[in-house]
């Protein structure tokens, strides 16, 4: 006996990019042959595309449709993510610090001072600061202006004034740094910031150690006001946030004072 479940099931079929192709396509009224000559290539091979009967397509073939989808009405960045992914093609495979920036919702952006008095940051892989609260800012004198973690504690002199624990937050980051180089290695941003590093002969010596690490998602951390000099403790919490552009690219990195 066949139930409602099994005769459900036949209805239902794993996501292919010939369907979100031609879901797409019917949407904005294409023809196939419209959408094949605005995007360079037979009409015969969009039909195939659609049916599943050719392998995936190449990125720049990914492109050129999106290019024609987009004039009749702009794909969602959801949409545009889905069809890449059916392609097994990245969106981008080395997003610079400003797209990731323009990535952020103004929700997003405004939580921020939400979380008040936690230090909260939106941090790239590289380290650059995306954006931060003011009591992040005040808690580390001068990131503002150096705008990269790396750069500000090996760079910057009041890095070890701040960080009453410097030798041990040093190391930690370059391990961190290094198991984010070998996720993304394909990110040249990530080949220049450890070639403009190598310029301070601490990070070159902890780098020189060859010892990775993951990014724990709690920890405690000891910070430093420079001005009183009182040393507080805080709760370190690091997690990636919601992005349909560049999912796992952007963390949120909250210093909660214990």
């Amino acid at each position: 006996m066949t139930g409602n479940g099994d005769r459900l099931a036949d209805d239902i079929s794993i996501p292919s990019f010939g369907q979100a192709l031609r879901r797409l396509r019917d949407e904005r009224g294409f023809s196939r042959e419209h959408l094949a000559y605005s995007a360079g290539v037979s009409a015969s091979y969009v039909t195939l595309l659609e049916k599943g009967e050719r392998g995936n397509p190449t990125r720049s073939v990914v492109e050129a449709l999106l290019r024609c989808l987009d004039t009749k009405a702009p794909l969602t960045p959801t949409d545009r993510r889905h069809l890449f992914d059916l392609a097994g093609l990245r969106v981008d495979d080395a997003p610079t610090s400003e797209d990731l920036y323009d990535s952020l919702t103004a929700d997003q952006r405004e939580a921020l001072a939400l979380f008040h008095p936690a230090l909260a940051a939106y941090i790239a892989p590289g380290g650059d600061v995306l954006d931060a609260n003011d009591a992040w800012y005040a808690a580390f004198p001068g990131l503002r202006e150096d705008r990269n973690i790396f750069h500000w504690l090996f760079g910057n002199p009041i890095a070890k004034l701040v960080e009453p624990d410097w030798k041990t937050e040093a190391r930690l980051y370059v391990q961190w740094l290094r198991m984010t180089v070998g996720r993304l290695p394909d990110d040249p941003s990530l080949t220049t910031l450890v070639s403009d590093l190598a310029r301070y002969p601490h990070f070159r010596h902890y780098w020189s150690e060859g010892t990775v690490d993951f990014t724990p998602p709690v920890r405690t951390l000891r910070l430093r006001n420079p001005n009183s000099g009182t040393i507080r403790e805080y709760n370190v919490q690091v997690g990636p946030i919601q992005s349909e552009t560049y999912p796992d690219r952007i963390v949120l990195l909250l210093c909660l004072p214990l």
